[in-house]
């Protein structure tokens, strides 16, 4: 199976990078073997001000890859990959190669809904927890 991993670098020996749609390159590898395919460029998506996800899955789909492999991934990068029938799994770590070997040993989560691989507090959402406590609380009335 032909992956895409997000990394740091563009061998096995650079660091996955646990952002999908902005990570600087796909290594595309061969899963069973762990052999390298080739190395995509992805800088021009991680740098762009808005559409990050959608360019950087219609780049890994270009490549012909049937998985994706990463630390987490947005909503949106998930929604062009998975229409497309390529699988996303997240939770990787380490090196490309450590990757892959967590990949061949099954121990990386298939996400199944979009958004996943986000409970690191990675996630880069507009919340932030703000409205907390804003009405009803009861505000220590007995």
């Amino acid at each position: 199976m032909k992956a895409a991993i997000s990394a740091q670098g563009p061998t096995l020996a650079d660091t996955v990078d646990a952002r999908f749609g902005r990570c600087a390159y796909y290594v595309i590898v061969d899963v069973e073997s762990g052999n390298l395919l080739n190395a995509l460029d992805n800088r021009a998506n991680a740098q762009a001000p808005s559409g990050a996800g959608v360019g950087a899955g219609q780049l890994v789909l270009n490549a012909g890859v049937q998985a994706a492999i990463t630390g987490q991934m947005g909503p949106k990068a998930y929604d062009v990959l998975v229409s497309a029938g390529v699988k996303v799994y997240t939770g990787a770590s380490g090196t490309v190669a450590d990757a892959v070997a967590a990949f061949q040993r099954g121990s990386l989560t298939e996400l199944s809904t979009p958004g996943g691989g986000m409970g690191r507090g990675m996630g880069r959402g507009m919340g932030r927890g703000l409205g907390r406590g804003g009405g009803g609380g009861g505000g220590g009335r007995r």
